[in-house]
């Protein structure tokens, strides 16, 4: 039988887990309301009609001021963007990039720069260390 400091140890061990940033949650309707998602990492999201029939609030966390969401307009990292820097909390995704809603977003924990986006805009390729949903 353990002593009760050895099961305090354990408890220790098997709650401690890595944290990954960024995280982005997604809702289906706007205020943060509706059907939630959550991803974590430096991820890229092709489709998100296809993904979740259409999103309309987010709220991106990192604890680094660089952390980078990318906003398309068009699937496939297509289209116009806009650029966020650092925790961004958006309740209503309609026509948030020059009238239109987002179709495709990247998430970074690293600071993405302009250059970067739009060579990702103009291959439909990711840097290493993303994934590609």
């Amino acid at each position: 039988m353990l002593e009760p400091e050895e099961v305090k140890e354990r408890l220790k061990v098997t709650i401690s887990q890595q944290v990954v940033y960024p995280r982005l949650r997604l809702w289906t309707d706007e205020n943060f309301r509706g059907r939630r998602f959550t991803w974590r990492g430096n991820v890229g999201l092709r489709n998100l009609d296809r993904l979740y029939d259409g999103i309309e609030s987010l709220r991106f966390f990192s604890p680094s001021s660089n952390a980078t969401l990318v906003l398309f307009s068009r699937t496939n990292f297509r289209g116009n963007f806009r650029v966020f820097r650092g925790t961004t909390n958006l309740a209503d995704l309609d026509d948030i990039i020059n009238g239109s809603d987002p179709e495709s977003l990247i998430i970074s924990n690293r600071r993405l720069t302009l250059d970067q986006i739009r060579e990702i805009r103009r291959t439909g390729n990711l840097p290493s260390g993303f994934r590609s949903v």
